[in-house]
């Protein structure tokens, strides 16, 4: 995607972030292009997030976001309320949105966080082939 005023990229989010922070945006960036090989990113570095998608539409398209806090990473699901979470790693009340709070990078690597991200990407993956 071309920068613009409202768009960046990752590097933006990455050097805006806490140094404590910035593995562990890495990490779960390096999760996910390497889970879907046709991802689709958009970085708002005002919104402190990068998204993940088949497209570019955020909340029809996406799937998943990277958002910097202060002192976590939120490893968020545009469609999380629907996604099977047996180990109970997601968040938030929402209609539609979960996440889970990311404070290492071996906090990103568990198993559970891998699998709700397949989830994620199936369910989005299905959904534009449907469309």
């Amino acid at each position: 995607m071309p920068r613009n005023s409202t768009h960046g990229d990752f590097d933006d989010l990455v050097s805006a972030a806490a140094a404590d922070l910035r593995p562990i945006c890495r990490t779960l960036r390096k999760l996910i292009t390497s889970r879907h090989t046709g991802f689709v990113e958009v970085v708002w570095p005002a919104q402190h997030i990068a998204s993940y998608g088949v497209g570019p539409k955020k909340m029809s398209e996406h799937y998943a976001y990277i958002g910097v806090q202060g002192s976590h990473v939120n490893l968020g699901f545009y469609h999380g309320a629907s996604l099977s979470d047996p180990d109970g790693l997601l968040e938030g009340t929402g209609k539609k949105l979960r996440h889970i709070k990311i404070r290492s990078v071996a906090d990103a690597s568990r198993a559970g966080v891998t699998e709700l991200l397949l989830q994620a990407i199936a369910d989005r993956t299905r959904w534009a082939n449907e469309a």
